[in-house]
């Protein structure tokens, strides 16, 4: 087991979704990663908190603790280069699929709908590292290809609440995603890479549903959808204007639930 994670003992059966959501972070298998399986019908009538400190990781990835620079758009002319962009994309699956399943087991006093949410967005995430790896393996290359980071787990795994949690990753984090999937998008596109450039909007639209599940739940626990209340629900030292491409998508953040009023402030933030 990763050294990072909770001294909890190790999962040998799987009854519960609980138990499922628990092997799928823990598991050190890159098999099991990318196809875990369906989760079991039946959810633990009395789960206790359970947060995990960190995920295991598969031998393959070469996991390192500082990110590299991020790639210009000029750049993915080169196709080794769209390999290693979409290598990232498929890593930020992975962690989402992951995190979903952290979230599950860490706020089991939430409503089971909420609960049940983060399970169909895990499964989504995990299906959309599928299709990325598809297109790795047409090119020549696997997971495991390119280094890696855990950004997203150094952040979020210290959210103290469910609130805390759909504000960074589901407001956050995804909402972010919605501008720099179009802008990539567009990227692919002009470097002649129209598969890449589908497999983003494919991807994209899919995220709405995700980020609009974020805005609801936000939404249901702080009485309304205020930027300010989200600017304070973010785990310090971060800030909203983290959360943006250089260009808002409006029109995906609209439908994923944002006001107009919010978005505004969105793209003022610095």
């Amino acid at each position: 087991m990763n050294a990072s994670l909770a001294p909890y003992p190790m999962v040998l059966t799987v009854n519960t979704v609980e138990d499922w959501a628990r092997r799928y972070v823990e598991s050190q298998d890159l098999a099991h990663k990318l196809d875990p399986g369906g989760p079991p019908r039946e959810w633990a009538e009395q789960p206790e908190v359970l947060r995990l400190t960190g995920p295991g990781r598969p031998a393959e990835l070469d996991v390192q603790a500082r990110s590299q620079r991020s790639l210009r758009p000029s750049q993915l002319l080169d196709p080794r280069r769209r390999a290693q962009l979409i290598h990232t994309f498929l890593h930020h699956e992975l962690q989402a699929a992951e995190l979903m399943c952290w979230a599950l087991l860490a706020f089991p006093e939430t409503d089971r709908s909420f609960r049940r949410g983060l399970l169909g967005i895990c499964l989504d995430e995990i299906r959309h590292m599928q299709m990325y790896r598809a297109y790795l393996i047409e090119r020549g290359f696997e997971y495991g290809s390119f280094p890696v980071r855990d950004w997203f787990w150094e952040r979020t795994s210290t959210c103290a609440n469910a609130l805390e949690f759909v504000s960074l990753m589901g407001m956050g984090l995804e909402g972010g995603n919605l501008d720099h999937a179009a802008r990539y998008g567009k990227a692919f596109a002009t470097a002649g890479d129209e598969e890449a450039a589908e497999l983003q909007r494919v991807v994209a639209s899919e995220e709405i549903p995700h980020v609009r599940f974020a805005t609801k739940w936000f939404r249901e626990w702080s009485g309304g959808l205020d930027f300010d209340r989200w600017a304070d629900s973010l785990v310090g030292p971060l800030t909203p204007a983290l959360f943006r491409g250089r260009e808002l998508d409006l029109a995906s953040r609209r439908e994923a639930g944002f006001t107009d009023e919010f978005l505004a402030r969105l793209a003022e933030s610095r």
